[in-house]
């Protein structure tokens, strides 16, 4: 098998293009006839797009919020050192802290 080269320069594009008659260069005239996916299969488009928006993590009811916090370093590492998730047990001691 030929080890491959990359970047491949502009010749071997060309070059490579040239032997794959199966898939020859589109000409300017094609390219200017050429349309957007959604244009052309809107229906299609549709369907990826509430496929996409479907899949990952399912919406919480209460989801947890971002916020920003300056801690005492000496905090942080207590927490560290014991190891795992430092932050849900820093979680877990704010919430016990309220009570």
């Amino acid at each position: 098998m030929k080890k491959r080269r990359y970047p491949i320069s502009e010749a071997e594009i060309q070059r490579r293009i040239a032997l794959d008659p199966d898939n020859p260069e589109s000409t300017p005239e094609e390219l200017a006839e050429f349309r957007p996916f959604r244009e052309v299969l809107p229906d299609l488009a549709a369907a990826m797009d509430r496929e996409i928006a479907r899949r990952g993590r399912p919406k919480l009811e209460h989801p947890k919020e971002a916020i920003t916090l300056r801690l005492a370093p000496s905090t942080i590492a207590k927490f560290k050192a014991a190891g795992g998730d430092w932050r849900a047990r820093m979680t877990k001691a704010l919430e016990r802290a309220k009570g």
